[in-house]
């Protein structure tokens, strides 16, 4: 079993030891289900959306994410104090699985790239994610974080450590798939 603390030094941030260990073993269950390795997790591009050119690697994507969010966390707490608290440990293990379904979403074609498989266009990943980390006993607020993180979440109200999580992802992705492009002469 690969070393998912090695994957995922910034699951070390996550003070709870419990929510640590779980989250870890989320991962790690993914992992075990998924046709992907930790090596193709750094080589495969993060999204399918953006065409078979994409150079940034789903780690690449996802340990931004991380970062991005655990330091909107801290100005929000900096700005904001006890009007909007926010709770780190959560936001940091949510931005660490809000992806983790996509493990058992993407399957490897004959030439190893990153397909969707059949799996995937039955389940998007915020359901397959919440159900692995439901089977690790990760708490609700977590949980609630993968299931709202991508589009089906603008359907229900968010927690602060969600939105953190759902803008991060976004802002990291959209410029990829959206972006406007100027050719300056």
């Amino acid at each position: 079993m690969e070393n998912v603390y090695e994957l995922w030094p910034e699951l070390n941030w996550i003070k709870d030891e419990e929510l640590r260990e779980k989250t870890a073993k989320t991962w790690e269950l993914a992992l075990e289900k998924s046709v992907l390795s930790g090596d193709d997790l750094q080589r495969i591009p993060f999204t399918l959306l953006c065409g078979p050119d994409l150079k940034v690697s789903f780690m690449d994507h996802k340990r931004a994410v991380v970062h991005i969010a655990y330091e909107a966390g801290k100005k929000v707490q900096e700005f904001f104090g006890d009007e909007l608290p926010v709770n780190m440990d959560v936001l940091v293990s949510g931005a660490i699985l809000a992806d983790v379904g996509k493990l058992l979403e993407y399957v490897l074609d004959e030439n190893g790239n990153a397909v969707q498989g059949s799996y995937g266009k039955y389940l998007r990943h915020p359901f397959s994610g919440v159900s692995l980390a439901e089977t690790c006993g990760v708490p609700p607020e977590v949980c609630h974080i993968i299931a709202t993180h991508a589009g089906e979440g603008d359907m229900v109200k968010r927690t602060t450590e969600a939105y953190l999580v759902h803008h991060a992802d976004f802002m990291t992705f959209l410029p990829f798939k959206e972006r406007l492009k100027i050719l300056l002469p």
